[in-house]
């Protein structure tokens, strides 16, 4: 079988590895014609329908629909998933981001398609790094995107952030627009900081969804870095929006907006207070059981909201 890749890749790994090494704010590197034309468009035809029911993010907002289950989509996505197994596309792969014994994940965890629309917007975060049942440490994400119409103004570029709890002077975005088929392949760590701006379509074109196809890979060993398990993905907010200044009267959309902004913030916080109280309550149960004072392990050194709350926790139980 041919490759799946535009057969100038191959030629262009040595330049393109030097690009991910120096990019900044992290590794990464962006990747134009990235599949053979052909295949992407059989891709764009095959693309999972919409399902209403498959919108829904953590906290219950609408947010993307995804499908992992790539080789039921179609027979472009069985080409797809062989080529992308193959030990010649993870050698190109490995040579392209400077990680070697590269791993694919046949369960496609959290990958597949990924799809949003209108009114959505993803939250910097960074993701999980350790794999739920084969316990493989997640290295690269890469982005392919399949949107045969689109327009920067839409918003939905995808944003590399350096640190989205530094003042906005201070964090060092770079910005993709997700046309088709390009690939974003970018390093998978406690830093690689990364989402995508609401989607904003003309009246005209609400039936136009921004859609991707996401791939993990991994490997059995890692450097040494901070694991965030396979059921957490860390989320910050955004600042305020650049017109809320001093100075300004607020209108009625103003308003509104900073009421939606502090309601999701509000959310979040509730659904990252639930994790901790989960989390203190096994490992509660684990110390009885085991006839220990019940006390978090002081191990655990979790970052940003969710470390504060779940100290906070471990205080109130201390109590």
């Amino acid at each position: 079988m041919s490759s799946i890749v535009d057969e100038r890749l191959v030629r262009q790994a040595t330049e393109l590895a030097t690009s991910f090494r120096d990019a900044k704010p992290f590794p990464h590197v962006v990747i134009d014609g990235f599949l053979r034309e052909d295949l992407c468009a059989r891709l764009v035809e095959q693309f999972p329908a919409y399902d209403e029911a498959r919108f829904k993010n953590d906290w219950g907002e609408a947010g993307k629909a995804w499908h992992e289950n790539v080789r039921a989509m179609g027979d472009a996505f069985v080409e797809l998933d062989d080529g992308l197994r193959s030990a010649a596309f993870l050698e190109l792969v490995a040579k392209i981001s400077g990680i070697p014994d590269l791993l694919f994940d046949p369960a496609y965890f959290g990958g597949g398609t990924h799809e949003n629309l209108h009114g959505m917007e993803l939250d910097p975060h960074i993701d999980f790094n350790l794999h739920p049942t084969t316990k493989l440490h997640r290295r690269l994400n890469l982005l392919l995107y399949l949107n045969p119409e689109w327009d920067e103004s839409w918003g939905g570029s995808l944003e590399l952030h350096t640190n989205p709890w530094l003042h906005p002077a201070e964090n060092e975005i770079r910005t993709v627009a997700p046309m088709l088929n390009r690939c974003v392949l970018f390093e998978t760590s406690d830093r690689s900081w990364h989402g995508f701006r609401r989607l904003d379509l003309p009246a005209d074109k609400r039936h136009v969804s921004r859609r991707s196809f996401a791939l993990y890979l991994y490997t059995a060993r890692r450097p040494s870095l901070p694991l965030i398990p396979h059921d957490i993905t860390i989320y910050t907010d955004r600042p305020l929006p650049e017109h809320i200044r001093a100075g300004r009267t607020l209108s009625a959309d103003d308003v509104y907006e900073l009421e939606c902004l502090l309601a999701r913030r509000d959310r979040k916080l509730e659904y990252l207070y639930g994790r901790a109280i989960d989390y203190a309550q096994r490992t509660l149960e684990e110390q009885l059981d085991g006839g220990m004072s019940p006390s978090l392990p002081r191990s655990v050194r979790l970052r940003g909201n969710l470390g504060r709350i779940a100290r906070g926790v471990a205080r109130a139980l201390r109590a």
